[in-house]
């Protein structure tokens, strides 16, 4: 074993498994306090688990009683059990922590310490009709209504959409303690897996998620269509709230994303998170190995927590029949690059999580399109299923930008060659280093971010295009030197291949945007092997080509009569 320290987990249901699936790798005893039958301890023969409840102070106590170190899946565990054994054993993260974030009012409150931006919310002091009114006055319609504590899953929460709502609203809600919450017009859910440790806050790539019925449905890593520069502002707000919190571990910081770009944390969890699967497949290191990490002080390295493909998580919840699950599961094994978790829970319910299916890809698009079947199969089953997602379209991988668009004429052989022989639908745009700087600043900064990864920048004159280009981004940039009016594009080949140390674009030839599309497939192809059996059938047919067809009528019709023909063409 890498560490000593035994650990102990409040709770073996599907996030105990996948932490215990974990710990067994590295040989760490992991003990499970939850019923007999728990997924988590159904992958581990130990002696040492404890059977009961996590919310059972004398259970909590013989788990701290073979364990070092305490950890949760799940926050809804007795902290006052966890408060008296902290001098028996470590607990992270801390209980303080953990009581702060399964009450949501009180986590509202101690993040506004901190100044984390978030809804408006306003606690209700009496379960009233009239108090309600009052926050529909103040907030407007809709609103939210939650509950402050044994809320997840959407369970404890009810949408206020106007007065008629708020009796039935009360009686869903009746007998817990609530607060409201100003409705938020967001155009996406994020979500951010962060890791603390004793030094220092890490954090996983911001993700979008995708809910029905309030339970989340897909994660796609990383978040589609979303600028770099907002998802580093994701991955800052979650650290900061995270930073807010006493102990060690794994957290999930769950956020909108309004129509202005404003980020508003939604809530966070202060355990390994549902939106953080797709982390085992996609990462260096899953959530799972950095919550144990974190909580042992082993050594993380952040680089392990980067993202190494695309990837897009389906959960697979329970449907009307008690085993529906495994006919999705089934449906799984015919998707390529698709890995399957199911949680051995025993029979389904609606709504319950029963596993979830992960695929990656060299591309985001390619994801997509590869997990839709499955997704458009799981929709086909639920009946009260939200509207199929439409057909992803391809997503580009180059963008080709021009200064003019007295450009296009040049690019449009390598715009069609990319189409139509290799099958990339390239992202085309109209920019000028010199009359939309601002806006070619920010479309090189954020290609990445939008599944881009090579540029080809068509320039003539002073030709800035491309160098600006590649002052902006870190993605591969591709000049093609346009032939001018006064000096035939040589002013051009000169300004784009005399870049500067530290700013490098690659050069084609004057007007050659076949090159330059040739040469951005190969640098796709490098990490893309069926495209890069396609750059090599396109090398033999051009070699055919020129050395097969053309020498063949050449020396059937004779030099002379073939010049001929070339100059008539």
């Amino acid at each position: 074993m890498v560490h000593a320290a035994r650990v102990g987990v409040l709770g073996g249901g599907q996030l105990g498994r996948m932490l215990m699936e974990s710990a067994n790798r590295l040989n760490i005893q992991m003990n499970i306090l939850d019923a007999e039958a728990a997924p988590a301890k159904q992958i581990s023969a130990r002696d040492t688990h404890v059977t009961g409840s996590f919310m059972n102070r004398e259970a909590v106590r013989k788990l701290a009683e073979v364990s070092d170190v305490l950890t949760a899946e799940i926050e809804h565990v007795d902290t006052f059990a966890l408060e008296e054994v902290q001098s028996l054993v470590q607990v992270e993260p801390s209980w303080k922590s953990i009581r702060i974030i399964q009450d949501k009012y009180a986590q509202k409150e101690h993040l506004a310490k901190f100044k984390i931006p978030q809804a408006e919310y306003r606690e209700i002091r009496e379960n009233r009709p009239e108090e309600l009114a009052k926050i529909g006055q103040e907030f407007g319609y809709p609103f939210m209504l939650k509950s402050k504590t044994g809320a997840y899953d959407g369970r404890g929460n009810h949408t206020v959409k106007g007065e008629a709502d708020i009796s039935p609203a009360l009686e869903a809600l009746k007998g817990r303690p609530l607060y409201a919450e100003k409705w938020a017009n967001f155009r996406m859910e994020l979500a951010v897996i962060v890791v603390k440790t004793k030094d220092t806050v890490l954090s996983y790539p911001t993700v979008e998620t995708v809910q029905e019925h309030s339970i989340c449905k897909l994660v796609y890593a990383p978040a589609r269509g979303v600028s770099e520069q907002i998802n580093e502002k994701a991955q800052e707000l979650a650290r900061n709230a995270v930073a807010a919190f006493e102990g060690k571990g794994v957290f999930g910081v769950e956020m909108f994303l309004l129509e202005d770009d404003t980020l508003l944390l939604c809530e966070l969890a202060s355990r390994i998170h549902n939106s953080g699967h797709y982390t085992i497949e996609g990462c260096g290191l899953s959530q799972f190995d950095t919550h144990l990490r974190a909580i042992l002080d082993l050594p993380i390295p952040p680089q392990s927590l980067q993202l190494r493909q695309p990837s897009v998580m389906l959960n697979i919840l329970g449907g009307s029949a008690p085993d529906s699950h495994l006919d999705i599961a089934r449906q799984a094994l015919s998707i390529p690059n698709a890995s399957i978790h199911l949680y051995s829970k025993g029979n389904a319910r609606p709504g319950r999580k029963m596993g979830h299916v992960t695929v990656t890809a060299s591309t985001m698009h390619e994801a997509e399109a590869t997990i839709q079947p499955l997704v458009e199969y799981v929709n086909g089953k639920s009946a009260a299923s939200v509207a199929p997602l439409a057909t992803p379209k391809p997503q580009p991988t180059v963008g080709v930008i021009m200064g003019s668009d007295s450009d296009l004429k040049t690019l449009v052989p390598g715009l069609k060659l990319l189409q139509e022989y290799f099958g990339i639908v390239p992202e085309v745009d109209i920019t000028s280093a010199h009359r939309t700087p601002e806006y070619m600043a920010e479309y090189a900064a954020s290609a990445a971010s939008r599944g881009i990864k090579v540029i080809i920048a068509a320039a003539g004159g002073a030709a800035h295009l491309p160098g600006m280009a590649a002052a902006h981004t870190s993605l591969p940039v591709i000049g093609v030197p346009v032939k001018g009016s006064a000096l035939d594009g040589v002013d051009s080949l000169y300004s784009i291949v005399q870049m500067p140390r530290g700013v490098p674009v690659a050069t084609v030839g004057i007007n050659n945007s076949i090159n330059a599309a040739l040469l951005a497939v190969r640098i796709l192809g490098a990490f893309n092997p069926a495209l890069r059996q396609k750059v090599e059938e396109y090398a033999k047919t051009a070699k055919t080509e020129n050395l097969d067809v053309k020498g063949v009528k050449m020396r059937e019709i004779g030099w002379e009569k073939y010049f001929d023909q070339m100059e008539k063409k």
